[in-house]
């Protein structure tokens, strides 16, 4: 079965509201029912960019450059690899991750299948 690859995609400088007091008991209902249905492979969030390093391949050199990114508005804020039988299948896991969410809460979710060579 193919994998997929989701990145939750959001402007870090513009955090979600704080979520209904529901929330938490929804996301860990739909994370039992993915993972019960062997849908779930990985997930996790990440930290701010304030704590990364983007290192950088440029004319056969090597570049460093410390967090926070400035010139990024839109960071990759978690992830979550799914195994899926199809494309089909992995969007409607996406779209109840999504759904789950409160209304007023803005951010994407990339979809990309896994290459397997």
């Amino acid at each position: 079965m193919p994998r997929y690859l989701t990145m939750i995609r959001m402007d870090e400088s513009a955090p979600p509201p704080a979520p209904d007091p529901d929330f938490d008991a929804r996301m860990g209902a739909l994370f039992k029912e993915i993972t019960e249905a062997g849908v779930m492979v990985e997930t996790a969030g990440l930290a701010p960019t304030a704590e990364g390093t983007r290192v950088t391949w440029e004319d056969g050199e090597l570049g460093y450059t410390d967090g926070p990114f400035t010139e990024t508005k839109e960071v990759v804020a978690g992830y979550a690899i799914l195994r899926a039988a199809d494309r089909t299948e992995a969007l409607k896991w996406v779209r109840r991750f999504l759904s789950a969410h409160p209304k007023n809460w803005n951010f994407a979710c990339e979809l990309r299948e896994i290459t397997e060579e």
